[in-house]
């Protein structure tokens, strides 16, 4: 028996597709790439099979997925969607994580685009352009984050932002807070926009915070500012935030809901099980990491489609941590024992 793609594949440490790719689609390849191939073709007298034995249709992939911290509950889940769709194709999921940080985000694409077939962004930290010049002639799918000319999957966060001012609206808030995520986070800024067009639309009065940390501490450090800030409710950027404000109001002795309504987005497992439980705008990531799956493998398999926006609908989930607005929000700072 004679050497087989896969000898070649391994012989170049490419991906079995890119091996395929060389000899079925070469152009959709790097010239360098290209070239590792048909060499490590040429030293072991691999001679490619017809394309009616060995479609490239049923090589399997490998699909990085990058994600900015895989802690975040709302991640993993999304991590674990993806997976999930990838195995189902027989598809190898490589996971990068990049901590929030721009730069460990741009080196983990450039270290990964040229040694897997296809590249899931999730929540990205970078801007689209850069990240479509980074990834070059490698197929990429950006979620959480929309752009012209690629592949993306956004949550609608505009239903699941009208129900909850209007929900709160209801109740009789009449000033609300809303607490930022990071400034480097396009679902942020479009959250922002969204908020003070509701705001406006409702008639509410809006306290917008800085930039905060997603995680529980970043809610925690927000606390402060939230209760000083007179609102009877506030619009965390996400759960873990939300959790965070939840947990440094009570240090400061502000009660919630009875002072204070806190609402997070995503929302997570833990969000059940909070003390109160979280009030919180449903975000479908899991089915995201589905979708993206399915799209980039698609692209990978060299179906070739006009770039496409889907948009994944959010809303409301009501639990203990809202409730009617007081006559007089106390935002007296109390002591605790």
């Amino acid at each position: 028996m004679g050497p087989t793609l896969t000898d070649v594949a391994r012989r170049a440490d490419v991906a079995l597709s890119t091996a395929s790719r060389a000899f079925s689609d070469p152009g959709r390849l790097g010239p360098d790439t290209l070239r590792k191939v048909l060499s490590a073709a040429q030293e072991l007298g691999y001679s490619p099979v017809p394309r009616a034995v060995e479609p490239i249709s049923e090589v399997a992939a490998t699909i990085a997925v990058v994600v900015p911290d895989i802690a975040n509950p709302v991640f993993s889940a999304f991590v674990k969607a993806a997976q999930g769709q990838g195995r189902r194709g027989r598809h190898t999921v490589v996971l990068a994580d990049t901590d929030f940080s721009p730069d460990r985000e741009r080196e983990a694409i450039e270290h990964l685009r040229g040694r897997v077939d296809g590249v899931v962004v999730c929540s990205s930290r970078l801007v689209a352009e850069e990240i479509l010049d980074l990834c070059g002639r490698t197929p990429v799918v950006l979620v959480n984050r929309e752009a012209a000319g690629v592949d993306c999957i956004v949550a609608d966060a505009g239903e699941g932002l009208r129900q909850t001012v209007d929900y709160l609206a209801a109740l009789g808030h009449r000033r609300i807070t809303y607490v930022q995520g990071s400034a480097h986070s396009w679902s942020n800024g479009h959250r922002v926009e969204l908020v003070r067009a509701l705001a406006g639309e409702y008639d509410l009065e809006l306290e917008m915070l800085g930039w905060q940390t997603e995680t529980v501490d970043g809610g925690s450090a927000a606390a402060a500012r939230v209760v000083a800030s007179g609102a009877s409710a506030v619009i965390a950027h996400n759960d873990l935030v939300a959790l965070g404000v939840i947990a440094g109001a009570r240090a400061l002795g502000v009660r919630v809901p009875d002072d204070l309504s806190v609402v997070g987005a995503d929302d997570i497992p833990f969000a059940t099980v909070a003390e109160p439980s979280l009030t919180s705008i449903s975000v479908p990531l899991p089915r995201a990491g589905e979708l993206s799956m399915e799209l980039l493998t698609r692209a990978v398999a060299g179906e070739r489609q006009t770039p496409r926006t889907l948009r994944l609908p959010t809303h409301l989930v009501v639990r203990s941590s809202t409730g009617p607005a007081a006559a007089r929000p106390n935002t007296e700072i109390r002591e605790t024992a």
